[in-house]
């Protein structure tokens, strides 16, 4: 996520703007009020309608639903390494919707309407020094978290012989914590950046506090290498290219195969498993898209701040908007193509007289549907066994008798004709026994696969 005049440029245009500001305004007469070096109500409707409204509501939605996904994921019944990193990506998102809120959505209510003034220039600019390396840190580990769920999925799909040693639950704790350590490393210089210093309001005659960039952030070295260029490639480059590279491997690999069958008709005899790889590459490869989608035009002002000169603000509000929607969407995502979460969740937060007892009610009991077919077809095949011996009997003996008279003549000890009959002796009863044992051990097989905690 980038939050982009705060995340790829917060002291870097939007501070640094605030800079130059502040120039002009020592420079130049005093033409207009000022406040912390800027104009008053510049932009003002601009921010109100994207940051204020847009950002606020959207960003709230975005609590919610990743609060429903991190309860949902973190169910023993959904435990594995694809949720784990599910619930660490969504807590990411959290953390990158509640800094844009801070950052954006409330300052740009006193923008325009004049509200919140001691949020704008008291505790906005003590908590900002903390607020900017945090969203670059959660940034990081979202972006790397998004492409470590898009690796555990090509090796689940393309390489499944070593899905069962390299995505495990375990692998998945360290890859997120080396994760979070990077992304802390990564962006430690960030808490430099930023310094505080005060003024006196020009309308309330008051001391109010404002942001300037430190030293260490007007560097020229420093905002060329590490803020632009290191920032478009560690963060969009690499992870937007290897993004791409895994999800057409994943395609190509899984779909593939999928249209081969359905062109031979042969879609049944895709197995459990396979068929809820597919779902789960398909679900995951939407929240990729989204992904990409949303922090392209991101990207575009990054690399046109890096390579040519400051962006449009209107790019800046509208990539930060997108930004901000990608970080909500997922819940949404989820619903659609993951049908176990969709039915905890409506277990969980519905009420059950909304619905009609069906697969995807509440009250619907998620056993495996093999386990109830395979004991239909272990009954009627006795059934059919029955009914076979008697047509064999009456077939020989040239007589009709029922399956009832059948059991009772064989109950009475009555001698039936000597011709060749199929009646259940000692191998038919070992038979029927290993029946039953390979229908139990399928079961069971059936119930470990069933208890994979995939969406």
């Amino acid at each position: 996520m980038e939050i982009s005049s705060m995340m790829t440029t917060t002291a870097a245009s939007h501070y640094y703007d605030d800079c130059k500001f502040m120039q002009n305004f020592s420079n130049s007469s005093n033409e207009g009020p000022f406040e912390c070096g800027q104009e008053v109500n510049t932009n003002g409707l601009a921010d109100f309608i994207i940051y204020g409204i847009f950002v606020n509501l959207i960003g709230l939605f975005g609590i919610f639903g990743n609060t429903i996904s991190m309860i949902i994921l973190s169910r023993p019944q959904m435990k594995s390494s694809i949720n784990y990193l599910l619930i660490g990506l969504a807590r990411c998102d959290t953390v990158l919707i509640i800094i844009a809120v801070l950052i954006y959505g409330l300052p740009a209510i006193y923008t325009y309407t004049g509200a919140l003034f001691d949020y704008k220039f008291i505790v906005y600019p003590k908590t900002i020094r903390y607020l900017y390396p945090l969203a670059c840190i959660a940034q990081f580990v979202t972006v790397y978290l998004t492409l470590t769920v898009t690796l555990e999925r090509y090796i689940a799909v393309c390489h499944p012989l070593k899905a069962r040693s390299f995505c495990t639950y375990g692998r998945a704790q360290v890859a997120v914590l080396i994760i979070v350590i990077v992304a802390f490393i990564y962006n430690l210089p960030k808490f430099w950046e930023i310094e505080v210093y005060n003024e006196k309001h020009w309308k309330y005659n008051i001391t109010v506090y404002c942001v300037n960039p430190t030293e260490l952030r007007s560097n020229e070295y420093y905002v060329i290498l590490y803020i632009h260029w290191m920032y478009f490639f560690v963060y969009y480059m690499f992870p937007f290219i290897a993004l791409v590279i895994f999800n057409t491997a994943i395609y190509r690999r899984a779909y593939a195969g999928f249209q081969v069958r359905k062109a031979n008709r042969d879609l049944q005899q895709l197995s459990r498993h396979q068929r809820r790889e597919i779902g789960l590459a398909t679900m995951l490869m939407c929240v990729v898209i989204v992904f990409l989608i949303c922090n392209i035009l991101p990207m575009i002002s990054n690399a046109h701040e890096t390579f040519i000169a400051d962006p449009p603000q209107w790019m800046v509000q509208i990539g930060n908007l997108l930004v901000t929607i990608n970080s909500s969407i997922n819940f949404i995502i989820y619903v659609i193509f993951g049908r176990k979460f969709k039915r905890i969740f409506l277990k969980l937060f519905c009420s059950s007289r909304l619905f009609v007892p069906g697969r995807d009610s509440p009250e619907f009991q998620t056993y495996d549907e093999s386990v109830i077919t395979t004991n239909i077809e272990l009954r009627n095949s006795v059934r059919h066994g029955h009914l076979h011996r008697a047509n064999t009997i009456n077939w020989n003996n040239n007589i009709h008798v029922s399956n009832g008279s059948t059991r009772q003549s064989l109950k009475n000890n009555r001698p039936i004709s000597p011709g060749s009959c199929f009646y259940p002796g000692k191998n038919s009863v070992r038979n029927l026994s290993q029946m039953s044992r390979t229908s139990n051990g399928r079961n069971s097989w059936t119930r470990e696969e069933n208890g994979d905690s995939t969406l």
